[in-house]
């Protein structure tokens, strides 16, 4: 039975609002640039149309892989020869959409490769889904894409199925084959997001990326973490969106409540590349929601 979203024009709004967060980032992505005063812009532009963030935006550099956002007091600024990950989200009413391109701040060409390898390996996986698709043939697609470039998958990372407040849902899109026997149904919102390294293939953990997010409902008993719950449901948050500093303290106190997410590092110091789109399974193939016109 077909799994098709009920408000399915919302999803492709809120995957348009999405890609256009991403291009602004792309655009903004220049030597001397804050990274906070780039994430301020998009998750302002996804208010400003209309919808929320669905998690802060994601500014990783170079060996950063992913799940870093400037905090409140952060003043670090980009440099020519930096490899940017932009990756955004935007929902509505719970309704998410999930995508990310890589840049080479200043226009240089030096990890062009890099750059090339993770579109071609992002199209291979895309151009799999369909009803019935086991993932394990999208991560061979993905891998074998990136393997043409002698480089290398980050294999412990994978893209994930949507649903409604829940940005990863169930199923993992890996990025390599042998990971999963799971397979795709139609009408599934689904997230391609391939990595792709010059260094081991892996993840560590790093620091703390600024990224929370609720685990559960705190209940009656936490009356002021209740209405921060109400506010971001379980999708991540930031305590740079925490205006009131009592509310900021109240949740650096929940910590039993709340999910921590480190930076995501290249294990072998590699640097990497991430692209992700937001796709349909649709009757015939893949739709790409946060694909923008040509």
């Amino acid at each position: 039975m077909a799994r098709y979203p009920p408000d399915l024009d919302r999803w492709r709004e809120a995957a348009r609002i999405s890609a256009e967060a991403r291009e602004l980032g792309v655009s903004l992505a220049v030597p001397g640039a804050s990274r906070k005063e780039i994430a301020d812009r998009i998750e302002a532009y996804i208010r400003s149309k209309g919808a929320e963030p669905a998690f802060p935006a994601n500014l990783s550099r170079n060996v950063e892989a992913a799940h870093y956002t400037p905090s409140r007091e952060d003043t670090e600024r980009l440099v020519a020869g930096d490899l940017l990950k932009v990756d955004v989200g935007a929902h509505l009413d719970g309704a998410i959409a999930d995508t990310a391109a890589t840049v080479e701040v200043g226009g240089g060409q030096r990890y062009a490769l890099l750059r090339r390898a993770v579109e071609e390996a992002l199209a291979a996986g895309i151009a799999q889904i369909r009803p019935g698709v086991s993932v394990d043939e999208i991560g061979r697609a993905i891998e074998s894409a990136v393997h043409r470039h002698g480089l290398k998958p980050v294999r412990d990372l994978s893209g994930h199925t949507i649903e409604r407040y829940l940005l990863h849902a169930g199923k993992s899109i890996p990025n390599v084959g042998g990971l999963s026997g799971a397979t795709l149904e139609e009408g599934e919102v689904v997230a391609v997001e391939p990595f792709v390294t010059n260094g081991a293939g892996r993840i560590q953990n790093g620091p703390f990326g600024n990224i929370v997010r609720f685990r559960e409902d705190p209940g009656p008993g936490e009356p002021e973490l209740g209405r921060l719950f109400r506010r971001f449901r379980t999708l991540p948050f930031t305590l740079r969106w925490v205006e009131d500093a009592e509310d900021r303290e109240r949740l650096r106190h929940a910590r039993r409540l709340l999910q921590t997410y480190p930076i995501f590092e290249e294990a072998g110091g590699g640097v990497v590349a991430q692209m992700e789109h937001t796709v349909l399974v649709g009757k015939h193939g893949p739709e790409r929601l946060t694909a923008l016109p040509d």
